[in-house]
């Protein structure tokens, strides 16, 4: 449909018609939804182009399109690029809407997001308050757009390990999305998910196994088995599987996860992604090691294409192979893998992040394995 307006409107009205360029935007959202990123980087470039000449930089409509390549680079992990679209929508919008609007504030919001995936938790912090008291003078306590933020904010508060806090602002979130949509809207269960990651971090398998339940009851009635909000809570149980030592139970959420995934996503989806790594982790497990390095390896092979070798998600899978092969005594190809996740993580999050320092400690015990104990001691 979008390619039929697009041609329609480039025909008619011509390439860099304002009109011709609402598709092409459309467009770009759309690749970005489908995990084909370059060709949606295409898109929101064409069209931020076509609308700086046609609105000029500071219009609205032109900010709006700035906006949108800052979510597509932080999905690309590009997050000093994404950081500098935020920042000039945000600019954008604080001079020609006030710092009190809604789309100041969204935009508010997604540097929110933006410090939260590059570790600057307090920054983050600082965002989500601001966001969280303009939405609340903007649209009330209760307004859905209110408790999203509040939503996030427990998000954080988890991420921070302040389970309490986050416990708080879930219950607001929820209690809110109750009542203002009941509690088998998705938007309520999006939070009794939350939920239940929640649970799982607090040590209550029970309880977080309760929400799960809901979250996935629920999502297969409003969106269907099939649907990938109700995979990812298929997914979210085994894990929850998997921690309480269910391990073919976890196996078979995972494996219907997979299968959900790769026919709903295709094979080389991020999320499939994502479900193919935890099958890894449950095959290292199990003691299937000859399975575990094959999820791995199709892991990483899908994510060095989709994010690139440096994404801190390609990474993360590269690092799961070198304590696969620190498993299997391969030691000189597990040292291997660490130290190229050292080095990419180093340049993504810093020396300091502690999902930096979580590798230096796997090196520091294959050191130490090696009998390279001045090396395991730096």
């Amino acid at each position: 449909m979008y390619q039929r307006a697009l041609q329609g409107y480039e025909k008619a009205l011509g390439p860099d018609h304002t009109s011709t360029l609402n598709p092409v935007n459309n467009l770009g959202v759309l690749y970005k939804f489908q995990g084909k990123l370059d060709e949606a980087e295409k898109m929101y470039q064409r069209a931020l182009q076509g609308k700086e000449k046609a609105w000029g930089p500071d219009h609205t409509s032109t900010l709006s399109t700035v906006n949108n390549l800052g979510n597509l680079y932080a999905n690309q992990d590009k997050l000093d690029e994404a950081e500098k679209m935020y920042q000039r929508a945000l600019q954008g919008y604080e001079k020609a809407l006030g710092p009190d609007h809604t789309s100041t504030l969204n935009t508010v919001h997604n540097l929110c997001n933006l410090y939260k995936s590059q570790g600057k938790l307090d920054e983050a912090e600082k965002m989500y308050q601001r966001a969280l008291q303009g939405m609340e003078k903007a649209w009330g306590l209760d307004h859905t757009s209110t408790l999203d933020t509040v939503n996030n904010l427990g998000l954080l508060y988890k991420s921070q390990g302040k389970l309490d806090v986050a416990e708080k602002m879930y219950q607001r979130a929820l209690q809110g999305y109750e009542k203002a949509w009941g509690p088998f809207h998705t938007s309520t269960l999006d939070t009794v998910n939350n939920f239940g990651m929640l649970y799982a971090d607090q040590g209550k398998l029970e309880e977080a196994e309760k929400m799960y339940q809901r979250a996935l009851q629920g999502y297969e009635k409003a969106w269907g088995p099939g649907h990938t909000s109700t995979l990812n809570t298929v997914n979210n149980l085994g894990l929850l599987h998997a921690n309480q030592g269910k391990l073919d139970d976890a196996e078979k959420m995972y494996q219907r996860a997979l299968q959900g995934k790769e026919k709903a996503c295709g094979p080389d989806h991020t999320s499939t992604l994502d479900t193919v790594n935890n099958l890894g982790n449950l095959y290292v497990n199990q003691g299937k090691l000859d399975e575990a390095e094959k999820m791995y390896q199709r892991a990483l092979q899908g994510m060095e294409k989709a994010w690139g070798p440096d994404h801190t998600s390609t990474l993360s899978t590269v690092n799961n192979l070198g304590l696969l092969y620190a498993n299997q005594d391969k030691l000189g190809d597990a040292e291997t893998m660490y130290r190229r996740a050292l080095q990419g993580m180093e340049k993504a999050w810093g020396p300091d992040h502690t999902s930096t320092l979580s590798i230096v400690n796997n090196l520091g015990n294959l050191y130490a394995n090696q009998d390279k104990l001045d090396e395991a001691e730096k």
